[in-house]
């Protein structure tokens, strides 16, 4: 039987890259959001410039499920290449959508799904004559006929081809009459499908933003007015937002003087090293990169560790490692930026979930940088970073006051304060520092990534370079408290088991979570959104006999910190690993965990 569903099934367009398609694609998307209908959208894209698969996945949720299901209810198969692992994705009872300008056999085709083809090519051949026409309105053709078949509201993707070309009357006109083509074919031709959308009002005051630019914004409200960023996937977007925004929001209105500094460095080096040097002299700086660009960036962030120098970095990770796939998704550089550096070093974390996290901890992390005074990680992914997510609308406070942290200024030293730049002043680790100029003849200091006494002198001690250590040990527990705190989820029932997860992976486990309870699988969970660890996740841990740590990456990288950071016991914490470079499914969360726990349960005794 063909699948039946209103507003609760999973579009796939299969393309080829540099075909023009994602705008269409996101147009079909925003247009179901625009019916008060969630979506969840996800851009699965090769890293050259044209030429090679691509893959659109709109999840249309009604009950506003925000992560990737898994399986594919309607697949809109517009690449050859991929045809048969496309077919083969479709769930039984689901719909292929085609081109069926040239036949097919049989061969190319399920028994148990539903193939609905229409000549796309040939409509295009006899209404263009450009080639690069009829490849672009072929995409808008299949929009209009997807709405159709959908029951996708025709005026709103004509409001949303009035907005994109807003000015081109032109543009627009050509585009509107693409769209009916592919709606008038349809209803001549087809029936509508039983998968429908229907209008509702589940959106609310939400808004569709990628995590990227709301990371900009956050650094905004953050007070930073200092980017230096080389280009490298998935970040440069970030970069690119946050000039969009100082040039809107940090240009004086009166003299048009830009009150911030881009600086697209010569690289990664370079641009941290930049970033080092205007938080040594007392400015909010980061830097946007991604793995490859963390590797190069250590030497750097250990001087920013040891000099005790604020910097903030924004790492959108992408898969690993070296090259690796640098336009798909992981979570796995969490070793990497934790333990940058060579020696012993630990640097603060923060990991958002959604687009409304990286707003809030990306102004977060200024604070945290210039408290602590060491550069603190904004641990992104290519999903959140680069995929519209809906989320909460930001929060901007214009009263909002920056946290300094412990910055001694001109009255103080000219008071008599006593100053020594690596001195413990009350216990948290924390010293006092200057900014370059505050006084003519006093809080003077030399910075030096080489060991020094508390008053910034050279030494090679022993006993000095094991108390300066110590110290910064004190800092990091310190950090302990400053760091967002862990968020318990189903926690109103005792279980033996337990679910540890963070990031982009958060919808996802929430809805597996929803599943295992409905199958009457019982398990308490705790997202991380902060390193150092707070107690409360090891109190999480002890309290259960075992607890799945999911991520994405091989290695269980965040199973290994908790282990470290803990001293846990490996046995106690299971790993529950996706990393093929697509962002993490319900499904997948729940086959997995489901296994894994039958797989614990004893085996019923054999009758004697």
């Amino acid at each position: 039987m063909p699948l039946e569903a209103l507003n609760d099934f999973v579009v796939k367009f299969a393309n080829v890259n540099g075909s023009g398609s994602a705008s269409a694609n996101s147009m079909f998307a925003k247009a179901i959001l625009r019916m008060g209908v969630p979506v969840a959208a996800r851009n699965i894209f090769p890293s050259n410039i044209q030429g090679l698969p691509t893959w659109f996945e709109v999840r249309v949720t009604e009950a506003g499920h925000l992560g990737r299901r898994g399986g594919v209810d309607l697949m809109v198969a517009m690449n050859p290449q991929t045809w048969d692992r496309d077919v083969a994705e479709i769930e039984p009872g689901g719909y292929l959508f085609y081109d069926c300008t040239k036949p097919l056999p049989p061969s190319k085709f399920r028994d148990d799904i539903t193939v609905v083809g229409v000549p796309l090519t040939a409509m295009c051949n006899a209404a263009y004559q450009i080639p690069r026409e009829r490849q672009l309105f072929k995409n808008i053709i299949y929009v209009g006929a997807l709405a159709t078949l959908l029951d996708i509201e025709i005026g709103v993707i004509e409001q949303l081809l009035a907005e994109q070309f807003a000015g081109k009357d032109r543009l627009i006109a050509a585009n509107v009459a693409a769209l009916h083509m592919g709606r008038d074919y349809v209803a001549e031709h087809l029936s509508p499908l039983r998968l429908k959308v229907r209008r509702a009002d589940r959106v609310g005051d939400r808004i569709f933003v990628e995590g990227n630019a709301a990371a900009a914004l956050g650094a905004v409200y953050g007070g930073a007015t200092v980017c230096a960023w080389y280009p490298i996937t998935p970040s440069t977007s970030l970069a690119e937002a946050f000039t969009g925004y100082c040039e809107d929001l940090r240009t004086d209105p009166e003299t048009g003087k830009a009150r911030y500094a881009i600086v697209q460095a010569e690289d990664e080096i370079a641009s941290i090293g930049v970033v080092v040097g205007a938080g040594w002299n007392g400015a909010r700086a980061f830097t946007a990169t991604s793995g490859p660009g963390v590797s190069l960036m250590t030497e750097f962030i250990g001087l920013s560790y040891f000099a005790e120098i604020p910097a903030v970095i924004f790492d959108v990770q992408r898969g690993g490692p070296s090259t690796g796939m640098p336009t798909r998704t992981q979570q796995a550089d969490l070793l990497a930026a934790a333990y940058a550096g060579h020696g012993d070093t630990k640097h603060p974390l923060l990991l958002p979930a959604d687009p409304g996290e990286c707003f809030e901890m990306g102004a977060q992390a200024f604070d945290l940088a210039d408290r602590l005074q060491t550069t603190v990680f904004v641990m992104l992914d290519l999903d959140i970073g680069m995929n519209e997510w809906l989320t909460k609308p930001f929060e901007w406070d214009d009263s909002r006051k920056l946290d300094r942290g412990k910055v001694l200024g001109y009255d103080e030293l000219e008071a008599g304060v006593e100053f020594g730049r690596y001195l413990e002043v009350d216990g948290d680790g924390i010293p006092y520092r200057t900014y370059p100029g505050a006084h003519p003849t006093k809080g003077g200091y030399f910075t030096r990534g080489t060991s020094r006494n508390p008053y910034a002198r050279y030494s090679e001690e022993g006993a000095v370079y094991v108390g300066n250590m110590e110290r910064l040990l004190r800092k990091f527990d310190t950090a302990r408290r400053l760091v967002p705190g862990p968020i318990l989820r189903n926690a109103t029932r005792a279980t033996r088991d337990g679910v540890i997860y963070f990031g982009s992976s958060t919808p996802a486990v929430h809805e597996a979570l929803d599943s295992l309870e409905h199958a009457g699988l019982h398990l308490d969970a705790l997202r991380v959104r902060g390193f150092p660890f707070a107690d409360e996740v090891f109190k999480f841990i002890a309290a259960h006999d075992r607890v799945f740590v999911i991520e994405q990456n091989r290695d269980a990288q965040l199973r290994t910190l908790l282990v470290n950071e803990g001293e846990i016991d490996p046995s106690r914490l299971t790993a529950v690993l996706h990393y093929d470079g697509t962002p993490i499914t319900a499904r997948f969360i729940t086959e997995a965990v489901t296994r894994l726990m039958s797989e614990r349960r004893p085996m019923p005794e054999a009758a004697e």
